[in-house]
């Protein structure tokens, strides 16, 4: 009897794996075909990448616009052209592409990226459409102090993070100490600086910064597995996807027009211009998304912020909870984090929102908390008695906070609220990470295209000090006047 409710048991175990098994390669196949029919139906293909890597993708002014420019974007340019749709280029940090590539901001990413064991495990890649070898940047004064990969114990050395240079000088270059960072123009600025002794880079991107700079060399370092494949990361499981795009790094292999593109992207670095004529646009335009960003995060703050401060005075238990609790969150979380929530947890719930929407957001979001508290901390600082007064005098609690305590709190909370203003002018630059065209992305993007990691620099600080020191002169001006019309 029981031999027979085991055969039984397993009968029906067979037939449930082989109807789940059935049942999942439909949906396999579904899946394949998903990431394809997406792009068909919408009619664009979005390719994200980091716009800071001469010759691979940067930013150069043609005919009097912005455009991102390089090699890898005449790659996309040809496979959007072979799936009949229009291009998209999303701009963000290089360690951003994956996160955004797995919650569906972008449909593949082409932007230098190897398909390393980790990073196959996360996404499909395509054929390998170009094979580099990685080199190490050094100033030209220590040409002859590393010769070898055992001449760098104890030596910092710069990589791009989440990269197969980093990977290199972590494996291979004995002893060393890693500083990895987001920019290529940031490494090149600490080295130049002394703060690092060598940058790890790909070979065409490490020659086009020695041929800018008479103070930086090649070393003469040769690495084990310094050969790298460049490919096309796309969503995993999106085979139909991947095998149009093989068909278009084919075409483009066995038609030479690889060389070709290298050739225009070389071209287009080194155009001619003064500074101010080729990079001046950038400046201005992220000086004012910088400001748009400010009033958005600080206007829509403020408005929350007060129903939030008043929920925290309020008697009720049901509504001082909630405000405190996310007070106290949003104070004691980084803002980082606060704009990747919302940037891909936006995209998960199914709301495709913007980065330039989601920057604006988060900064509303954040600096909501800290009003709350400013205008919780002018509230109670007018007298209990003046509470009391009107409420002896027939007003109903409503009508007491609206005409006699706001109008007397208001004078404690305009300065604090300015300083907050102030404050969010520079917070702004946090949200660059995702893409956000404000002033400190715009200065990345000058770097990357000029090859001078360090004027950019300059000349944002002082845009950022105009600003706000411009606006603490307004609310001095103001903070005065209400003084006098006491």
């Amino acid at each position: 009897m029981q031999k027979h409710v085991l055969q039984k048991f397993a009968a029906i175990l067979l037939i449930f794996i082989f109807v789940f098994s059935g049942f999942t390669t439909v949906f396999a196949a579904d899946t394949q075909d998903e990431t394809l029919t997406k792009i068909q139906e919408k009619g664009v293909l979005t390719v994200g990448l980091s716009a800071d890597y001469p010759p691979y993708e940067f930013h150069q002014t043609i005919d009097g616009k912005d455009k991102v420019v390089g090699f890898d974007v005449s790659i996309a340019e040809k496979i959007a052209k072979d799936l009949d749709v229009k291009l998209d280029i999303k701009e963000m940090n290089f360690d951003s592409l994956l996160g955004s590539l797995k919650t569906g901001k972008i449909d593949m990413i082409i932007s230098g990226m190897s398909p390393t064991p980790e990073r196959q495990k996360e996404v499909d890649f395509s054929d390998p459409y170009m094979f580099v070898q990685q080199r190490v940047v050094i100033r030209k004064t220590d040409k002859e102090k590393f010769t070898s990969v055992n001449d760098f114990n104890g030596i910092k050395v710069g990589a791009q993070k989440q990269t197969t240079q980093e990977e290199l000088a972590k494996n291979e270059l004995v002893g060393s100490d890693v500083v990895s960072l987001q920019k290529v123009p940031d490494l090149i600025l600490n080295l130049k600086s002394n703060k690092l002794d060598a940058v790890v880079l790909e070979g065409p991107v490490a020659e086009a910064y020695i041929s800018q700079d008479k103070t930086l060399a090649l070393a003469d370092i040769k690495f084990v597995n310094g050969s790298k494949e460049t490919a096309i990361a796309m969503p995993k499981g999106s085979t139909a996807l991947q095998e149009k795009v093989n068909a278009s790094i084919k075409d483009i292999q066995d038609t030479g027009l690889l060389k070709k593109y290298q050739n225009e992207a070389n071209k287009l670095m080194f155009q001619d211009g003064s500074f101010y004529e080729k990079y001046g646009n950038y400046f201005i335009t992220g000086t004012l998304i910088t400001i748009a960003l400010a009033a958005i995060g600080v206007l829509c703050g403020a408005i929350l912020g007060s129903l939030l401060a008043l929920m925290k005075l309020a008697k009720t238990r049901w509504l001082r909870w909630p405000a405190a609790c996310y007070i106290e969150f949003v104070r004691g979380t980084p803002l980082l984090i606060q704009i990747f929530i919302v940037f891909f947890g936006t995209q998960i719930i199914g709301m495709d929102v913007s980065a330039f929407v989601s920057g604006c957001i988060a900064l509303s979001l954040n600096s909501a908390a800290y009003v709350a508290e400013i205008i919780r901390a002018g509230i109670s600082a007018v007298n209990k008695g003046q509470m009391e007064a009107a409420r002896s005098l027939g007003m109903t609690q409503g009508a007491s906070m609206r005409y006699i305590i706001l109008p007397q709190a208001v004078k404690n909370i305009l300065p604090a609220l300015g300083n907050e203003f102030v404050t969010v002018i520079k917070e702004s630059s946090i949200v660059s990470v995702i893409g956000v065209t404000e002033l400190m992305f715009m200065t990345g993007v000058v770097q990357g295209a000029s090859f001078k990691p360090f004027i950019p620099l300059i000349i944002t600080s002082l845009i950022y000090f105009v600003l706000t020191f411009s606006l603490s002169r307004l609310l001095g001006v103001a903070e005065r006047r209400m003084r006098t019309s006491d």
